[in-house]
């Protein structure tokens, strides 16, 4: 038996935050700002939310994030990689957006339902309370409409004056919209995407120039809905109240079922599963692919050119995902995306591409938006020039996460063990060029060291996977020879004497903070423990700034600079328990647990100045990272 969303247990309150800013409301009214005491105040700058004010909820096809103050400012349709028709994230002005917030001053404090991707925003004013959960609902089988997003609104206590507008602007905001009705619903229409506004006990829905507007009290007891239903190229269907609100239910429920099916109970196990939480946002369904993030070009830093595209799945992070996977239990998700994977990777075989789309296509050409971008951070990007680049580490990760899968008693068929073969063999014969690494750097290639030792760690895998029979064992002379040549290369070319650590490159004089994956992933033979060991401590030193790394110093053809890269730092809380030094790993984690938002996510970047988020949002390789930390702390007995 299913508890209704009354019954659901409240999580402890959290110290009131405060909402408002400088774009106007949806009636016309900016939003204004009272300060409770020992609120933190949130506003808006510029129109812009702070990246860390959103939280996100979707369907495992797209996803929308929420700022604190009630306004959806992201949501791509019909999937995550598909145009925006809300994108005031990216442009305040002209992107769109989905409005809901008190007309008079407000306080407020949210939180995601405990164990779902639903998340509950209560606003607080002179007169009373009410409280928005903000959903997109999961399909039952039953007539819907493609993509569902849902605003349920409940009056807690008092009388509350609402006013909301949903701003339907398609294609990122290039595509023209028709506003209108059909069967006396508000619709917003373009070309074969059609948007349908639906309000009951919400107030009347009234289409303007440039928006759908409406508004109405809430009182203590009442329940409103406010719900969008999009369609492209079929059939939009308007759904009945009843239906909305049983597919909200099962939406709670499904999120609880899949959290109570994880089978990790370890340290950190809210922080764990609200990671795990976001990476199942990040899997598209259809494919199995996971999203390294849900937006585009948020930037690395405020105002800089370093903003880019991460809406397709990186071959980079399959071992971490698959690691993560395997460690939470999650054996359909894992089999889905190795399965995903090998589709993705056939297409250009022998050769893998650095990053693919979400259906496993290899195009994602990188184009310019005239968007405003985000606090003026320009250009705003669709798609990703990183694509082309050669990127060796690629294949270390490929032949780990296959290692991985087969070590959990995954199997191969022929074609999929020849291939994997065949790409040891290209790996052989790389390796000795120079690439762009994994940080994908815009200036010319080098010889990179980790690049190297993925290499090292591809063919040591290949050996692996020969050894067990899961791939032909033609090769195996030859991938032995060259990992050989892989580490004397690397030991006489990478290693410094004088700063005691692997350099970033032969001759670079400084290093980089992906050198912390060896240590993770357990590169070399004999005496290898120690030099990684020093080169860990050469990271803190050079690249550490608290808790905190940066990903490296040095040239890397673009202008400006950017903040300390989040995923580094789990990476070295991992290295550090691997290493040995349990006690630190444990101080560190608990440090860098304190620096996510409200609600658990983080960012690709944090600024080590102020604190603020930067970079893509949510970040699904931190969030990975996180997991795979944890894991690796409750494996050297932290409890």
């Amino acid at each position: 038996m299913s508890l209704s969303l009354d019954e659901l247990p409240r999580a402890s309150a959290q110290e009131p935050t405060v909402a408002g800013g400088t774009v106007n409301g949806p009636a016309g009214v900016a939003p204004q700002i009272i300060a409770p005491a020992g609120s933190r105040r949130v506003a808006r700058q510029g129109g812009y939310a702070a990246i860390g004010d959103y939280a996100i909820v979707g369907d495992g096809r797209t996803a929308a994030l929420v700022a604190r103050d009630g306004s959806i400012d992201w949501l791509c349709l019909p999937d995550l990689d598909s145009g925006s028709v809300f994108g005031g994230l990216l442009d305040a002005e002209r992107g769109g957006a989905f409005r809901l917030s008190p007309v008079e001053p407000f306080a407020v404090e949210r939180r995601y339902l405990c164990d779902t991707n639903v998340v509950e925003t209560t606003f607080t004013t002179a007169t009373g309370t009410v409280r928005v959960t903000d959903a997109m609902l999961l399909t039952d089988g039953a007539l819907a409409p493609q993509r569902e997003l849902i605003r349920q609104i409940d009056g807690i206590e008092g009388r509350v004056d609402l006013s909301w507008s949903v701003e339907p602007r398609f294609g990122y905001a290039q595509h023209r919209t028709r506003l209108g009705t059909r069967a006396g619903v508000a619709v917003a229409t373009s070309g074969a995407d059609a948007l349908a506004v639906l309000a009951f006990d919400a107030g009347r829905a009234r289409c303007e120039t440039d928006a759908i507007r409406g508004g109405f009290i809430s009182e203590e007891g009442s329940r409103g809905l406010l719900v969008v239903a999009f369609a492209r190229g079929e059939p939009l269907v308007l759904p009945p109240r009843g239906d909305v609100e049983a597919r909200l239910q099962r939406t709670v429920d499904y999120w609880r079922g899949w959290v109570a099916t994880r089978e990790y109970d370890g340290p950190w196990r809210e922080a764990v599963m609200r990671s795990a939480l976001v990476l199942k946002l990040l899997i598209h369904a259809p494919s199995g692919a996971i999203a390294a993030a849900a937006t585009t070009s948020l930037p690395e830093s405020l105002g800089g050119v370093r903003n880019w595209d991460y809406r397709y799945s990186w071959v980079r992070d399959s071992s971490a995902t698959l690691d993560a996977l395997e460690r939470l239990g999650c054996p359909v998700e894992s089999e889905a995306f190795f399965s995903w994977l090998l589709h993705a990777s056939q297409l250009t075989h022998p050769r893998v591409k650095v990053l693919y789309r979400l259906d496993g296509r290899e195009q994602a050409g990188e184009r310019v938006l005239p968007l405003a971008g985000y606090q003026d951070s320009q250009p705003v990007r669709a798609g990703n020039a990183a694509a082309p680049q050669l990127q060796l580490d690629v294949y270390g990760h490929l032949l780990q996460t296959a290692w991985l899968y087969a070590d959990a008693g995954g199997r191969f068929d022929h074609r999929a063990a020849v291939r994997l073969a065949a790409t040891a063999d290209l790996v052989s014969r790389a390796w000795t060029q120079p690439d762009s690494g994994i940080w994908e750097v815009r200036s010319a290639p080098a010889h990179f060291t980790e690049s190297k030792m993925m290499c090292w760690i591809a063919l040591d895998r290949a050996l692996r996977l020969a050894d067990a029979g899961h791939i032909p064992r033609g090769g195996v002379a030859r991938w032995r020879r060259s990992a050989t040549a892989i580490e004397q290369f690397v030991t006489a070319q990478c290693w410094s004497a004088t700063a005691n650590g692997y350099e970033r490159f032969p001759g670079a004089g400084e290093t980089d903070a992906s050198l912390l994956l060896p240590a993770l992933l357990g590169y070399g033979g004999h005496g290898e423990k120690d030099r990684l060991a020093a080169t860990v401590s050469r990271i803190r030193r050079d690249l550490g700034t608290g808790p905190l790394l940066h990903r490296y110093r040095g040239e890397d053809g673009l202008d400006g600079a950017e903040g300390a890269f989040l995923t580094c730092s789990f990476w070295l809380v991992d290295a550090l328990a691997r290493l040995g030094d349990v006690a630190e790993a444990a101080t560190l984690m608990q440090q860098l647990l304190a620096l996510a938002n409200d609600v658990g996510l983080y960012a690709e970047e944090l600024d080590p100045d102020d604190g603020g988020f930067l970079g893509n949002f949510p970040q699904g390789l931190v969030h990975l990272a996180l997991i795979n930390a944890a894991a690796t702390l409750q494996e050297v007995g932290v409890e």
